[in-house]
């Protein structure tokens, strides 16, 4: 007689804390909400300080995450530069300001605004995106970015960065 020996069942996964959120492009409207889910980002140096108007200015460039009851729960936004460089693959993407409020990290929710902000860089025919991150920028990395040089990233972006923050330069090829 055969006996089979039980093992553990593997952990479930995590589930969501709230319902569903909606990831949708960002309206000047949104400009507020933006600004108060960056701040906390902003106060522990994993995000640089924007005015308050550049939010409005820029809602455009903004996918985010919206919760059942209406808060902003994440963002990304994406600017697009003119292909500045000789054989560059045609215009780059920089993915910046990447937040998702600490009640819903973990839960997916970064990688639904990335996997929305990569469509759109599609959509834009970008032919490479560039982000900087202070962190370990695992989420990127999982979804194909790689360290790459400044040199490679878009020069008026790339001028842009603040050499005390130490930021990584990650990069992905569409």
């Amino acid at each position: 007689m055969n006996t089979v020996t039980p093992r553990p069942a593997p952990p479930l996964p995590r589930a969501p804390l709230t319902a569903t959120s909606v990831v949708r492009p960002a309206r000047p409207q949104d400009a507020a909400a933006l600004a108060a889910l960056s701040q906390p980002f902003v106060y522990s140096g994993e995000l640089r300080r924007r005015p308050a108007s550049l939010y409005a200015a820029h809602a455009p460039d903004f996918v985010v995450a919206e919760g059942p009851d209406g808060a902003l729960e994440g963002c990304l936004a994406l600017r697009v530069h003119a292909a500045d460089t000789e054989g560059s693959r045609g215009p780059a993407g920089v993915l910046y300001n990447f937040c998702v409020a600490r009640h819903r990290q973990g839960s997916g929710l970064g990688g639904r605004l990335l996997r929305a902000a990569v469509a759109r860089a599609r959509a834009q025919s970008v032919g490479s995106l560039f982000t900087a991150t202070v962190g370990g920028g695992s989420l990127f990395l999982r979804h194909g970015f790689a360290p790459a040089g400044v040199r490679l990233a878009p020069a008026a972006w790339a001028t842009s960065l603040d050499p005390r923050r130490n930021a990584r330069i990650l990069a992905r090829t569409l």
